[in-house]
């Protein structure tokens, strides 16, 4: 599989080949139409290599401010837009079940022609996500979320599914004709503690991290740093625990909510990215400009930040 994914693997930097590190924009589903048509054909534009949004039902500091569903966002822009890379960031068992989201997923693979990519996150344990479709005691969120991304991959690979258990139920879930992407779509599973890793060296084609995920963006730049860097070293250790290479697992983070104003000038941008590559990331993403409040940014900064940081590393480094 290592090699067949554009998000996946480790990057060359080889003139020619794959750039040294893959770059990716995050867009909240919070736009009408029109605007978020262009902002994501934008990203296309430019040659980011892959786009995300939030899969929230609504999300902290925003809720009560409109915002859509990702998953009808996503289609909507797999028909718009044809080279760069789609996915969710994340999708988690706070308000998806698996078997219509796999559905979800083998339809949006298909009118992206094989585009998509399902990020999985096991969902905050607090706010609006893990109220909003009723009672959440008795939830053990480990245990869950193993559920839900062992269910998840058994359904995109399978024509047929039966699965029972604690969690979720599946009775002869038919998944005809599959995903284009074979045997599933990719997999990038969000995870920092140790079980999570654990299930991203077992489960994902692509590793992510927002840095320390109890406290995102609340750290000195040097803590996110030294987050980081641990975080790498304990994913190695997981993989290697799970008798995989840890070099053939991709390693993403949204540096938005690690270290603050990531694109302030190119120079910032490129040395962030450049870190992040030092530290063995092999994608780096970051949140679009909003107008104001979290994320807020100047979209010809970020564009142009953007742009020049792509030129860098696509012809091997800085």
């Amino acid at each position: 599989m290592t090699g067949q994914i554009a998000v996946t693997g480790r990057p060359s930097g080889t003139p020619g080949g794959d750039p040294l590190v893959r770059l990716g924009v995050v867009v909240l589903p919070e736009y009408g139409w029109p605007q978020t048509r262009r902002i994501w054909c934008a990203a296309e534009e430019w040659g980011l290599h892959h786009a995300w949004t939030f899969d929230h039902f609504s999300w902290r500091s925003l809720r009560g401010t409109p915002w859509y569903d990702s998953l009808t966002t996503l289609t909507a822009v797999a028909a718009v837009t044809g080279r760069i890379r789609l996915g969710t960031l994340v999708a988690s068992p706070n308000i998806r079940h698996p078997v219509p989201m796999a559905k979800q997923v083998m339809t949006l693979d298909e009118i992206s022609g094989g585009r998509f990519v399902l990020g999985i996150g096991a969902g905050a344990a607090d706010g609006a996500d893990a109220r909003v479709m009723g009672a959440v005691e008795g939830v053990r969120r480990g245990d869950r979320f193993e559920e839900f991304v062992t269910l998840t991959d058994g359904l995109l690979r399978q024509s047929r599914t039966t699965f029972h258990g604690a969690y979720y139920q599946a009775v002869e879930a038919d998944m005809v004709p599959g995903c284009v992407q074979r045997p599933r779509v990719p997999f990038a599973l969000a995870a920092s503690g140790p079980r999570g890793l654990r299930l991203a060296a077992r489960f994902a084609e692509t590793w992510v991290t927002i840095g320390d995920a109890a406290r995102p963006g609340e750290r000195s730049e040097a803590d996110g740093w030294e987050v980081l860097r641990r975080q790498i070293g304990q994913l190695a250790v997981a993989c290697e625990r799970a008798g995989r290479d840890p070099g053939h697992i991709g390693k993403l983070v949204n540096v938005s909510r690690v270290v603050p104003d990531p694109y302030a000038s190119v120079e910032r941008f490129v040395d962030v990215v450049g870190r992040c590559h030092e530290l063995g990331f092999t994608d780096v993403v970051v949140n679009h400009p909003r107008p104001a409040g979290i994320f807020h940014g100047d979209p010809d900064t970020f564009e142009y930040a953007v742009r020049q940081a792509l030129a860098v590393f696509a012809r091997g480094g800085a």
